[in-house]
């Protein structure tokens, strides 16, 4: 409740703060001609359009919020069947660096895959796996992408995905080689709605949603 509050408390007050410049560009519209000023009328035209910009993304923000609450109460439908990890987890390494490609097309990275040939298919269901490896991927390439942003062009974003069976389980491994997670917050990674990333950037949940 308290993070949707917060889009929610700008929303509202951008919302009143447009009502009052709508006041406002009323009263100077209703003065004569010559007593008009324009300039003013302008300036207020486009505080209202800032206004409802930022009303727009706060909204968004709090629609991503829900969304990411609704997909963390929902316990799975799916029935667990026989999957390729191999081929799961190579689709959504692919899937997340799309994604990000699509809103940062200058982003590159590396993507190695070290998968071990003899897996055999493990009982799981397919979507909620692909859901915890999306998370993973996706943070991941958000790190190298700020690390490569601070670094300039020597710096080389690179995720690295490997499987591996361990006696009657399998291991999946993601790496990737940017800033990491600090010592102070390691421990709180997995709580709901804990996220390093700025407002309207993360909403706190894929890890916590993995967890589970």
């Amino acid at each position: 409740a308290h993070e949707i509050q917060n889009p929610l408390n700008f929303v509202n007050n951008f919302s009143d703060v447009s009502m009052e410049l709508l006041d406002e560009i009323s009263e100077e519209r209703s003065k004569k001609q010559e007593a008009r000023d324009d300039g003013l009328e302008a300036e207020i035209l486009a505080d209202i359009r800032q206004n409802l910009e930022k009303i727009a993304h706060h909204g968004r923000r709090a629609d991503s919020i829900v969304k990411g609450m609704l997909q963390h109460s929902r316990t799975s439908s799916g029935e667990k069947e026989p999957t390729d990890i191999n081929a799961l987890a190579d689709e959504y390494l692919r899937l997340a660096y799309h994604g990000l490609r699509a809103k940062d097309k200058s982003f590159n990275s590396e993507l190695i895959t070290h998968f071990d040939p003899n897996l055999p298919k493990v009982n799981l269901v397919a979507q909620d796996i692909g859901r915890v490896l999306l998370n993973l991927f996706t943070n991941g390439f958000y790190a190298t992408q700020k690390k490569k942003e601070a670094e300039g062009e020597s710096f080389h974003p690179m995720i690295e995905v490997a499987t591996t069976a361990r006696g009657n389980s399998v291991e999946i491994q993601v790496k990737d080689n940017g800033g990491g997670i600090p010592d102070a917050i390691r421990e709180k990674i997995f709580q709901p709605f804990f996220t390093t990333k700025p407002t309207g950037e993360g909403t706190g949940l894929g890890l916590s949603l993995a967890y589970d």
